[in-house]
């Protein structure tokens, strides 16, 4: 599966099931986990379909820079940026990735500890 419109994360774009969305744009959609791995675990997706960070190609540089941009905007927006937080990318199936469009991972609401990655 390589093609946005092919998983779960394309059907959330299309509004074909629902998610509990909390920005988008034209660019991108963010949306809460629904096997959250923290109190606050936000998903951001960028709308053009890439299947993983390898994948990702010179043109999706400005792309990815806003999915990252996107996820800081929203930890101050909501008021835990000052605490801290986690943002995650997962590359591969080895990496725990399991829908294969690229997405962030932001991770906040507790004290997260040492280095480790949500699914």
């Amino acid at each position: 599966m390589t093609d946005i419109d092919t998983t779960i994360f394309g059907k959330i774009v299309r509004r074909e099931i629902p998610a509990d969305i909390v920005f988008e744009n034209d660019d991108l959609i963010a949306f809460r986990d629904i096997a959250p791995s923290a109190p606050v675990h936000v998903l951001f997706v960028p709308k053009t379909p890439i299947a993983s960070l390898d994948a990702a190609r010179p043109e999706h540089a400005e792309l990815l820079g806003k999915l990252m941009l996107a996820a800081a905007d929203y930890a101050r927006a909501q008021g835990f940026a000052q605490d801290g937080y986690r943002v995650v990318m997962n590359c591969g199936a080895h990496a725990g990735q399991t829908v294969f469009q690229v997405h962030l991972h932001l991770l906040a609401g507790t004290a997260l500890g040492g280095f480790g990655a949500p699914h």
